[in-house]
Formats: C-alpha cells, sequence, structure tokens
C-alpha cells in the first residue's frame, strides 16, 4: 500500500504509541465477554442535557466511539466521537484532569482513531452538554484519514464501494442499515408469534424455478453438473408443505441475472411462507397485520413519507386486476377483454410491443398505467392465468387465478395465492412454460421432481413472498435499493 504523507505521519505515531508501551490496535483486557453492557451510548448520555443540575456519579462513565472532529489547545481541547448510534458527543480534554495522560491526547490522537473514553457530564459556558474526560486511550489507530471533508460522501459510486466510509460518514446510513436489522428481527418476531417454523432449502438447484427470471448458472465439479443460483425458494418450500410442515418460512437471499436499477439488484432478500389449510385472502389480512406492525415500530405513526408521497397504512385497498385496469389505468372497459383491441389501443399510445396471450396484454396494460398510481397500500387480485404459473385456478372464472399482489408507492412489495396443488394442471403449465423458452428465457423449466411431490397430494395452501430489500426502501424513505443493500452489485 503506497504511503502518502499523511499515512506515513500517522504510522509514526503508532510506532510512538508502542514505544510509550502501549498497543495502537488494542485488544479489551483479558477477560471472557465484552464491555458493551459497560458503555454508555451517545444516546443514553444525551439525557442528562434536560437536568438542571448533573447527579453525584458512583464511578466514571465509559464511551467508546470514532474521532470525528478535533481541536487542540495548549494545555485543553475538545473533540468530537461518534458511536453505534450514529450520534456525535463532545468531549473536553485538559492537563489538570488528565495528567500525564493528557500527552496521549495532544500528541498522537487523529480524527478518525477509535477511543475509550471515561469522564463525567458538564457544561461548556455556552451551555453544551459534554464529557469532561479523565481517561482516554486510542483502542484503534486510525492509518488513513477520512475524507476531508466531513459532511459526507457525496459520490455515489464510492459511497457504494466503500460503504463503511459511506456509513462512517453519513449517520444516516448507518441509521438505515440499524434500521434494516430491525426490522428483520421484527418479521420474524411476528412470524414466529404466529406459530410459523423457519426453514432453510437450498441456494444451489438443479433447476431453476418458483418465478419468472434469468438465473444464474455455476457448475458442480463434484457432481459434474451444472447449477443455478435459486431465484426463489417456492418450490422447495412446497415440498415441505408435502412433506407435513403446515406453517413454514424462509428469510433468505435470491438471485436473478437481471439489469440493475432503483428498485432490482440481481442479489436480493425475501420472505417467503406458506400456511396449510387456508386461503390467500386470509394472507391479504396477515400481510396488512405484519405491515402495520412494522410501520409502527419503525415510524411510530401510520402515516409516512416516500419520496413525493404521503402513504397512509391505515387505509388498505383490494381491487381485481381487470377492474384495476378501468378504473384505476382508464382503460376503456370494451377494449381489455380481447387482444387485438388491446394491441390497438396500446399503439394510441405509441406503446408496441407483441402480445401473444389476453393475460400478457393485461400485463402490459398494467405496468403502464395503473403500478406507478398506486400509492396507498392496495392488493391486485384474480391475476391471468398466463402470468401465474404457479397459482391455483379460480374456480368461478378458470381464465384467472386465486393471486394477488400488494403495491405500495407505485412498486410491487408482495406477491401471493392459493397453490396449484393439481400436479397434472401444473405439469400443462410448466409444459407451457417450456414451450415458450425459445422467446422467453424468463420461462420457467419442467421440475419433474415436484410434480410427483404433489402427486403425493399437497393440502390446500396459500403462500406468499415479500421483498424485504423494497420493503426496507418504503420505511427508511430510500429512493435506491443500493441505499438499503449494504454491499449492492457494481460494475
Amino acid at each position: 500500500m503506497l504511503k502518502n504523507q499523511y499515512t506515513k505521519a500517522r504510522i509514526e505515531k503508532a510506532e510512538r504509541i508502542k514505544a510509550a508501551g502501549m498497543s495502537p490496535f488494542s485488544k479489551i483486557g483479558d477477560f471472557e465477554g465484552s464491555i458493551m453492557s459497560e458503555i454508555t451510548d451517545i444516546a443514553s448520555f444525551k439525557k442528562f442535557d434536560s437536568l438542571e443540575e448533573f447527579p453525584v456519579l458512583e464511578k466514571e462513565l465509559l464511551f467508546t466511539g470514532r474521532v470525528v472532529l478535533l481541536r487542540k489547545f495548549g494545555k485543553s481541547g475538545f473533540f468530537h466521537f461518534q458511536d453505534f448510534t450514529g450520534l456525535k458527543q463532545q468531549a473536553f480534554v485538559s492537563l489538570e484532569e488528565m495528567g500525564d495522560k493528557y500527552p496521549i491526547f495532544k500528541n498522537m490522537l487523529d480524527i478518525g482513531d477509535i477511543v475509550k473514553v471515561e469522564g463525567v457530564p458538564y457544561r461548556t459556558k455556552t451551555g453544551e452538554l459534554t464529557v469532561k474526560v479523565t481517561n482516554m486511550q486510542i483502542l484503534t489507530k486510525s492509518l488513513k484519514p477520512l475524507p476531508e471533508k466531513f459532511h459526507g460522501l457525496e459520490d455515489k459510486e464510492t459511497r457504494y464501494r466503500k460503504r463503511y466510509l459511506d456509513m462512517i460518514t453519513n449517520p444516516e446510513v448507518l441509521k438505515t442499515f440499524i434500521t434494516r436489522s430491525r426490522i428483520i428481527k421484527e418479521i420474524r418476531n411476528f412470524m414466529d408469534n404466529n406459530d410459523f417454523l423457519e426453514v432453510e432449502t437450498p441456494v444451489l438447484n438443479p433447476i431453476p424455478g418458483g418465478a419468472n427470471a434469468r438465473p444464474f448458472v455455476t457448475y458442480h465439479n463434484a457432481l459434474d453438473a451444472e447449477r443455478y443460483l435459486r431465484i426463489a425458494p417456492e418450490l422447495y418450500l412446497k415440498r415441505l408443505i408435502v412433506g407435513g410442515m403446515p406453517l413454514i418460512y424462509e428469510i433468505g437471499r435470491n438471485f436473478r441475472n437481471e439489469g440493475v436499477d432503483a428498485t432490482h439488484n440481481p442479489e436480493f432478500t425475501s420472505l417467503e411462507f406458506y400456511a396449510s389449510y387456508t386461503n390467500y385472502l386470509y394472507l391479504i389480512s396477515f400481510i396488512e397485520a405484519m405491515i402495520k406492525e412494522l410501520v409502527l415500530s419503525v415510524n411510530e405513526t401510520l402515516q409516512i413519507e416516500y419520496g413525493e408521497n404521503q402513504i397512509n397504512f391505515d387505509n388498505w385497498n383490494v381491487i381485481t386486476y381487470r377492474d384495476a385496469l378501468v378504473e384505476i389505468g382508464n382503460v376503456p372497459e370494451e377494449v381489455v377483454d380481447n387482444v387485438e383491441d388491446i394491441r390497438l389501443y396500446l399503439a394510441t399510445k405509441n406503446i408496441v410491443k407483441e402480445i401473444p396471450t389476453k393475460g400478457k396484454g393485461w400485463e402490459i396494460l398494467f405496468d403502464e398505467f395503473v403500478e406507478s398510481k398506486l400509492i396507498d397500500p392496495t392488493f391486485i387480485t384474480e391475476y391471468p392465468v398466463e402470468i401465474s404459473p404457479l397459482a391455483r385456478r379460480s374456480d368461478e372464472n378458470p381464465e384467472v387465478t386465486e393471486r394477488f399482489e400488494l403495491f405500495i408507492a407505485g412498486r410491487e412489495i408482495a406477491n401471493g395465492f392459493n397453490e396449484l396443488s393439481d400436479p397434472i394442471d401444473q405439469y400443462e403449465r410448466f409444459k407451457s412454460q417450456v414451450e415458450q423458452k425459445d422467446s422467453d428465457d424468463e420461462a420457467m423449466h419442467m421440475d419433474k421432481d415436484f410434480i410427483e411431490a404433489l402427486m403425493y397430494g399437497m393440502p390446500p395452501t396459500a403462500g406468499a413472498g415479500i421483498g424485504i430489500d423494497r420493503l426496507v426502501m418504503l420505511l427508511t424513505n430510500s429512493q435506491s435499493i443500493r441505499d438499503v443493500i449494504a454491499f449492492p452489485a457494481m460494475k
């Protein structure tokens, strides 16, 4: 690694720390366990700000954090440090308080260093809540300076490639990933509290299945066979349903060999869950309850801002696919039921696309005229059979399936349906998909093992999948999926 003058100076300071009998890269004690339970986080410390007089403490408070601002005078100085909460706190250091430990601050401390600080609360002459330092230790010497402008990295490419710097210099980014962790924890709690069992299914699949998408292909040397990174865990989860597990879920990574944009990343996280002896209408109410609980947990209100939109999570809507085309998309009712009429209508809007079936025509109409208008949570139901190869056909209308998708802020968040348990119907739909593979490289493969599993009998089951990344985007007001994935796909 090249050493510029700034790095060289820091390495020299690290050597001086060693010469003084200390380590520039310390460990925490010689005992088993952690000092985290003893540390006062900055958020808790700021509660002292509401007190007119500080209490007499039995012992000094202990802090840890990274130095983000430094002002040195003759026999005193100030520094600001940032801890794991993303908050910053001012500390005051003086020769009078620290004695022979003062040279650590005076001669060895740099912006970026990770420190352990002991001290008590006090106010400066301007009334600012400050830690009066009585003892400090450099735990880790930063050998490379942080970006010069400590107002946060602005170049997005650098932010995504060097997420660690992004999190250090942009506290809101750190907060986003802490919130993401909380959301996943809350989802697990919700599923567990409703008696679902968490399971795991293979990531390396002999056949890509469970969704229409282009897979990533790899090779298993020991088996001398191609394998596919899973595009969805659906078909394996339903095998577990056949095996007798009635309520199951999986939170895991899926992989789709597709482009990168504001809502798509080739590697993403989903929640997928299945409930036997129930139906998709139950899942609609289940998902509504889950997301309401998440929104309240993160934002403490059911009305949130997302970009320019105000989203009311107390206003949930359910509408059929066909009615949405007419009532929301303003597609003339006489158009929607005929392929040629759909084609001609799209042509009047300067949209020219191949429309082999009415279902595909509906899909294009929906994408063009409906999806972006679905701001408050809206469940779209009764999807065409042609675009729902795994969903159960409606008994009342065999052209549509008992399926729903949830849209919020103009984006798909969840997909669910009554599962197709008829192995003969499933075989014919797989066969139709295979026949489309010459013109559609996202069409599904034939999964004969899954067909065989269905032939042993799968109970009436409803299942759904929720995109975790898009959900986190909503709840953190993030406009790009790359802002909620710690290490997004980059060239």
